[in-house]
């Protein structure tokens, strides 16, 4: 099982340095390349205010998180919830900073990165579109990914959005399962096919009518005349 989180976070400003906390943590949890709907959203009361710059990108107010509980108090849900997992995050240093600043004013946490790998969407789209803008927004047009609902940023939102581009950047499903429930979530391609069993009933044969075979003559014949002879099936029946 290939397990990814899409993750995506607000904050009251750009520098955790100084003092800057995390508001909002949003994320998207993907298994084999499939939206689970297993998410993880929490907003957080950060102990200090909200720059108005910061208020101004994402809306949420000082007000809205007062009653909210802290990082301490959701730290092990998060943990356990990302814990294990490739974390898919765009211009991750950042999310990543914030992050490591809250578990670092914990006892007994180490840096995000001994719990999940960490990939950067950010990094992999300046490879890939080397020269170009390569914002969320700019992806989205790109690979034709629906933003309007995106008015504000929002951790949730931002992290289902930046989950369509990593999918679409990353050449679309990767998994194709031929299980019998057909949801395919958690088999490989080959994990995924079923061997039939050589004491199964016999499959029915259903042969052609006489009009049928001379319809489909009439076919073959009209094909081989205006392909100058190379109608594949009847050369095939000749050899």
């Amino acid at each position: 099982m290939n397990r990814q989180i899409v993750l995506d976070t607000e904050t009251t400003g750009l520098e955790p340095e100084q003092g800057h906390r995390i508001i909002e943590i949003g994320c998207v949890e993907l298994v084999d390349r499939r939206p689970t709907g297993n998410d993880f959203h929490q907003y957080l009361q950060p102990d200090r205010l909200i720059d108005a710059g910061a208020e101004e990108v994402h809306g949420i107010t000082n007000e809205f998180l007062a009653d909210k509980p802290r990082f301490a108090d959701i730290v092990e849900d998060f943990i356990g919830y990302v814990k294990g997992a490739e974390l898919i995050i765009h211009n991750a240093p950042f999310d990543v900073g914030f992050i490591n600043a809250e578990l670092a004013r914990l006892d007994g946490w180490e840096t995000l990165e001994h719990y999940c790998k960490i990939t950067d969407t950010l990094v992999m789209a300046r490879e890939k579109h080397p020269g170009q803008r390569n914002s969320l927004d700019a992806l989205c047009g790109r690979y034709e990914i629906d933003n309007s609902r995106r008015q504000k940023h929002g951790a949730l939102l931002d992290a289902e959005i930046l989950a369509e581009v990593y999918l679409a950047m990353t050449g679309g499903q990767s998994v194709l399962s031929l299980d019998a429930t057909g949801d395919g979530a958690g088999e490989s391609a080959a994990g995924a096919i079923r061997r039939v069993s050589a004491d199964r009933p016999p499959l029915p044969v259903v042969r052609p009518h006489e009009d049928e075979l001379a319809l489909h003559r009439e076919v073959l014949d009209m094909i081989q005349q205006v392909s100058g002879g190379n109608c594949l099936w009847l050369n095939t029946e000749k050899a």
